[in-house]
């Protein structure tokens, strides 16, 4: 299947002669669409110059005419979706950076929801995250500088910098009496994009926190690592906080486990042009079931993994209905180093769903769960079973304790209760604590993500995914995947998309 995305224009974000080119170019592309159109056009762009002119000749202060246009340009994009940037050159320059994975910043993905720049989700392990910002955080002040009405692009480039510069942004988020300013030292930003915990007994984690360059790479990577230890009995695939990133990254993982069928398609201005992606029959892996975790803040890429994985009946999407970025932008190098985020089309289902302001419903709702709050609500009680009952009947197949160590026990439950009643909270955190370091990776995660816990249970039980293709009644069991019917979409060329 050959393919027209390129790297650096398949961004999905939260995704020479500047204006007058553009404008001039639309004449051009858009001729035969009338005379009068035309014509109606070309005094709009006539009004345009006039006023740069009149501004340039009679302003009460010298104009830097590059800037006024550059302006133009903003103002005349700022009418359309929040998807549509220009890029000045050096904003364009750090865009290309970005989706190689290290750029220098404090490390947060964001996005406009309702006229409001809002956090996507920081990135783990970078000064955004250690600070403490969090998904959903409302972004007030970029630098002193209120962010109303400031683009994505501007954003960004007011939080880049030189590390170990500070970057100052404050924060408005719900239980704050008032807004929060936060000092960030920026580090050099090294995304890595797959997490891999071994859940022991065959069954993994993998955590996709971005789509860059290397991203199915290094997915397929961490599979063969699980699998060094044995089968794969299940997979959970966390695309929480995901925001998004390169289209042919989300195709690629796509393609780890679906082998048949469309991936995506996506639909212009002309409703008649489809471009369709379709999944290579090379080594998919359709041998084990798999689980997807997904929350309100994954977007774009994300969604198009998560509803093609659904639609194939591969995967169960398990968690809360994700964002609803169902478009596509195209980038475009201008002349003078600037570029252009363009909205092109909107990106479709394997089914046909656009998830567009709507989302992916989950197959399993799930919310998240304070688990220090759950842990405390568990109620633990001493029950009195066959085993407790006097002169009762050893078991024939198992060793059981002896009496004497059974009183040993008691007494030291009892022990424990009065030792409880003299344990300061400080003592009592620092025992947490120690015991918290103690736990393996596999043992800390499923304690700490309520989700993560339940996904996996969902797995070893296996009760609401053996009816699926990707599921099998026996772990040694092979079953192939069958492919979803493809919907009558015509197969086409593919257009570049960011």
């Amino acid at each position: 299947m050959k393919s027209k995305f390129h790297k650096i224009s398949l961004f999905l974000f939260v995704a020479s002669m500047g204006f007058l080119g553009l404008i001039l170019g639309a004449l051009v592309t858009h001729s035969t669409e009338g005379k009068a159109e035309a014509t109606d056009r070309y005094s709009d762009l006539q009004m345009f110059t006039k006023v740069l002119n009149l501004v340039e000749q009679h302003y009460v202060e010298e104009v830097d005419t590059k800037k006024l246009i550059y302006g133009g340009i903003k103002g005349m994009l700022a009418s359309l979706d929040p998807h549509t940037n220009f890029l000045p050159p050096d904003i364009f320059s750090e865009f290309k950076v970005e989706t190689t994975g290290e750029f220098g910043g404090i490390g947060i993905e964001i996005s406009v929801q309702d006229d409001i720049l809002t956090v996507i989700s920081p990135i783990d392990d970078t000064p955004a995250f250690k600070a403490g910002i969090k998904a959903g955080d409302k972004i007030v002040e970029i630098e002193g500088k209120s962010t109303k009405g400031m683009t994505l692009a501007e954003a960004v480039e007011k939080m880049r910098g030189k590390r170990g510069s500070p970057a100052s942004i404050t924060i408005w988020r719900e239980g704050f009496a008032a807004p929060k300013k936060y000092s960030i030292a920026r580090e050099i930003i090294k995304v890595k994009s797959i997490k891999y915990t071994d859940l022991k007994d065959g069954y993994g984690y993998i955590r996709i926190t971005s789509f860059i360059e290397h991203t199915g790479e290094d997915l397929k990577g961490a599979i063969e690592k699980h699998e060094k230890s044995g089968k794969t009995k299940g997979l959970i695939v966390d695309l929480r906080n995901n925001a998004g990133g390169l289209l042919d990254q989300a195709i690629e993982v796509c393609n780890t486990f679906i082998n048949d069928g469309i991936i995506v398609s996506t639909i212009g201005r002309n409703k008649k042009d489809k471009d369709v992606v379709y999944a290579h029959k090379n080594g998919a892996r359709t041998d084990f079931p798999i689980i997807v975790l997904m929350n309100e803040y994954s977007a774009s890429a994300s969604e198009i993994v998560a509803g093609a994985l659904q639609d194939h009946k591969r995967a169960v999407i398990m968690g809360t209905r994700s964002f609803g970025k169902g478009s596509v932008q195209s980038v475009v190098e201008l002349g003078d180093g600037a570029g252009l985020k363009l909205t092109v089309a909107r990106y479709y289902t394997p089914s046909g769903r656009s998830i567009q302001a709507q989302g992916i419903e989950p197959d399993i709702h799930l919310d998240p769960v304070d688990m220090e709050a759950y842990q405390k609500s568990i109620i633990h009680r001493k029950a009195l079973r066959e085993a407790d009952m006097e002169n009762h009947l050893s078991n024939d197949t198992v060793i059981t304790e002896q009496p004497e160590e059974k009183k040993t026990v008691a007494a030291s439950a009892a022990d424990e209760f009065w030792k409880k009643e003299k344990i300061t909270e400080k003592e009592a955190k620092a025992k947490a604590e120690a015991d918290d370091a103690k736990l393996t990776p596999a043992e800390r995660l499923v304690k700490k993500d309520f989700q993560v816990a339940e996904a996996l249970n969902y797995l070893k039980a296996g009760t609401l995914i053996h009816t699926d293709p990707a599921s099998s009644s026996s772990p040694d069991d092979k079953v192939e995947q069958k492919p979803l019917a493809k919907p009558s979409f015509k197969k086409a060329s593919q257009t570049d998309a960011s």
